[in-house]
């Protein structure tokens, strides 16, 4: 059998490009006519033909080998290219796997809502940024505010030595006394809510909790069995 001219590779290979770049125009309308975009494609075409003369030189002086590579290449472009095509529902997937792992990272929907997966024990918990510092919160809709633990309050740059604990309030604990501070913003995935009225408890507490000095401030809120939805 006689072996394929180098011509033929050399028109073969430039037919193929051809038809990635007429597909890729089709995709993308309009692209190809800014200026930038037409010298990074030349330069790509260039990039190219570097790479297939290179795989045809090779081809010709090892044949069985070439093609075994180039099958490789084929199937790595087609996995990225399945990818690319994806990437919604992948990114979608990889949400869900790590709402399933860490619960409280929770899952954001497309319409901006968050949903959170109850913990072993049945409770909701959160992870948040407030103030730039993230904060686990125990979800409590029975609490009026926001209340810190001394730990959070801390890291949040609050002294509980100096604050004034002025306010009285009643826990499944009994009744404790809190200091009333302000939190310029509390944000959990999209969901962002500014200058929020909170409390950092006198006594320690295992956790803080996210009562509805923030849940009050969102649309809506609901619990379908395990999970637990935040509307913004």
């Amino acid at each position: 059998m006689r072996p394929i001219p180098f011509w033929l590779w050399i028109l073969l290979a430039a037919i193929a490009l051809t038809g990635v770049i007429v597909y890729l125009a089709d995709l993308y309308p309009g692209v190809l006519r800014n200026q930038d975009s037409r010298v990074r494609l030349g330069a790509l075409m260039a990039w190219f033909g570097l790479l297939a003369g290179s795989v045809l030189m090779h081809a010709r002086a090892r044949p069985k080998s070439a093609l075994r590579h180039a099958a490789i290449w084929v199937a790595i472009g087609l996995v990225l290219i399945v990818g690319y095509s994806y990437r919604d529902l992948l990114t979608d997937i990889g949400e869900r796997v790590r709402g399933e792992i860490a619960p409280a990272e929770g899952i954001a929907a497309a319409d901006g809502s968050v949903g959170i997966r109850a913990g072993a024990d049945g409770h909701f918990r959160v992870a948040a940024e407030v103030d730039g510092v993230r904060i686990v919160f125990l979800v409590d809709t029975g609490a009026s505010h926001v209340a810190l633990a001394p730990a959070d309050a801390l890291a949040l740059g609050f002294d509980p030595e100096r604050l004034d604990y002025t306010d009285i309030t009643s826990t499944a604990n009994g009744t404790g006394r809190s200091a009333p501070v302000r939190l310029g913003s509390i944000a959990i995935g999209p969901i962002q809510v500014h200058d929020v009225r909170a409390g950092v408890n006198e006594a320690e507490m295992d956790e803080s909790l996210l009562g509805m000095s923030f849940l009050g401030r969102l649309s809506g809120y609901a619990v379908e069995g395990d999970r637990l939805t935040l509307r913004p």
